[in-house]
């Protein structure tokens, strides 16, 4: 090769477009990290679109800064990752929980902090809370972990009744009745919210004294 055709190959490979890089991949032991991320991204966009089904995984990778095939890598399909940011959205509720009705000092006022904490997080979420109870997932999957949220009512309302602050009465059947009206008030609350609603407070409070027969601590 002469001069001349060396310094037009050097000059022509110097103006070439440089590649376009993407976001690399993780360094080894990162990998639970860009799963962390990629549930994360998951959560913020089933809470915008209220929809399982509305989710793609190419979405998915684009709110990461990933190639589609990279989800892949860590969730078999769609379902999949629905369940597992599903299941991270429940753990991080039960902690919320846990702090709530830790400073509540008796067992009604526990409760009651309780159905109020849920009735106030599906407004920040109603897109979760859609997914989360009303999306087709629950036909096609068993979202094991929603039965806590069950068990944990149940107890509530059994701590009132060992308290006597409660009649006595089956605890279960008695906060699957009031697990079905806060549900139905909640969810009437974002499926139609031009409705003229009353505070949420208020109607807690008459569900406890209805259904649980206890009498509402003042917050």
């Amino acid at each position: 090769m002469d001069a001349t055709s060396s310094a037009h190959d050097e000059t022509s490979e110097a103006q070439s477009p440089a590649p376009r890089r993407g976001r690399g991949r993780n360094p080894r032991g990162q990998g639970e990290r860009l799963r962390d991320e990629i549930v994360s991204a998951t959560l913020r966009l089933l809470d915008e679109l209220g929809d399982d089904e509305a989710l793609s995984l190419r979405a998915v990778a684009r709110e990461v800064g990933i190639a589609a095939t990279s989800v892949y890598i860590h969730f078999d399909d769609r379902d999949a990752l629905v369940y597992a940011a599903l299941e991270r959205c429940h753990r991080d509720l039960m902690r919320d929980l846990d702090q709530v009705e830790a400073a509540s000092p008796d067992p009604v006022g526990r409760l009651r902090s309780r159905l109020l904490f849920l009735g106030t997080w599906v407004s920040r979420h109603s897109g979760l809370y859609k997914v989360l109870h009303e999306s087709t997932l629950n036909q096609r999957t068993h979202l094991a972990f929603k039965e806590e949220l069950a068990e944990r009512t149940t107890a509530a309302v059994q701590r009132c009744m060992d308290a006597g602050l409660a009649p006595v009465d089956d605890a279960m059947a008695v906060s699957l009745d009031l697990r079905a009206a806060v549900h139905g008030a909640v969810s009437m609350r974002v499926n139609e919210p031009d409705l003229p609603w009353p505070p949420l407070e208020d109607q807690i409070d008459r569900f406890l004294a209805k259904l649980v027969g206890v009498r509402p601590t003042a917050p």
